[in-house]
């Protein structure tokens, strides 16, 4: 069957990331270790997500206001993303553009969760505003986090290479989410060789795509021969096959910046 053969290919891929994540455990440098399991990540997002959505990595996120996101490991942007700034890998992107952002963790306890809560919930509060109409076109919107909006808000992973017990780890996120919004609450959290933790319905079981208010927590323990990357696939083709965006209005970003000055004039 199709689904068989896709979960033998990402089982096996599984055995190679966590080969992979061994050997980077061999750098010195611990800048070097965290970024090359960033790019293990990166890679198996590359290969499964949909085609008009690209993993960037070492990039930073500006809004039309002036806001700068906090360093972020994977952002997920439409591949129609202007090349704001693209010196030595290093990316500049307008939120506008941004569809998601994942944080990689080499071991997640109560203080790295914490740390991705706040980055998650902080890139979502960035506006996004900086789109042209298109006339005579009816109205898009996406409905997420309890709302409609007229834009496709960011979504907010954890991937982690290792943990505490995902039990531990659901009642550290449990009290982070205890008074905040839905609309700050990171949607999963995933960690290699255990498991996952997402949102749902308590009443019936079913998985949300993404936290609403009301909604519980649930630990997905992962299939020893199959690890967490099909289910995950299966999430990240949810969260992001319809992710769109209107086209991009640069204007909003150049500021008060001079654009030059009429010198002449010609009537036709």
């Amino acid at each position: 069957m199709t689904q068989d053969k896709l979960g033998k290919i990402l089982g096996s891929v599984a055995k190679r990331m966590r080969a992979d994540f061994e050997q980077s455990q061999n750098f010195n440098h611990k800048g070097e270790a965290g970024t090359s399991r960033e790019v293990l990540i990166q890679e198996f997002l590359s290969g499964y997500l949909p085609a008009h959505v690209e993993a960037v990595h070492n990039a930073e996120v500006i809004s039309a206001n002036g806001d700068v996101s906090p360093q972020s490991d994977i952002i997920l942007i439409d591949r129609g993303t202007p090349p704001f700034t693209s010196l030595n890998g290093f990316r500049i992107i307008p939120n506008e553009c941004v569809y998601g952002m994942v944080e990689v963790k080499t071991k997640l306890d109560g203080v790295q969760l914490v740390d991705a809560c706040n980055k998650i919930s902080r890139m979502r509060s960035m506006p996004k505003t900086a789109y042209r109409p298109i006339s005579g076109v009816i109205p898009r919107s996406t409905k997420v986090y309890g709302k409609n909006h007229d834009y496709f808000p960011t979504s907010g992973m954890v991937v982690a290479f290792d943990s505490l017990k995902l039990e531990t780890i659901g009642n550290h996120l449990v009290d982070w989410c205890r008074n905040r919004n839905p609309a700050e609450w990171p949607d999963s959290v995933w960690v290699v060789g255990k498991g996952h933790l997402q949102w749902g319905d308590a009443r019936t079981g079913s998985l949300f795509r993404s936290p609403v208010a009301g909604a519980s927590l649930f630990q997905v323990d992962a299939d020893p021969g199959q690890d967490i990357l099909l289910p995950f696939a299966l999430h990240l083709n949810i969260h992001f096959s319809d992710a769109w965006m209107n086209p991009l209005d640069l204007v909003p970003y150049s500021g008060a910046t001079p654009l030059g000055q009429i010198s002449g004039q010609w009537k036709i």
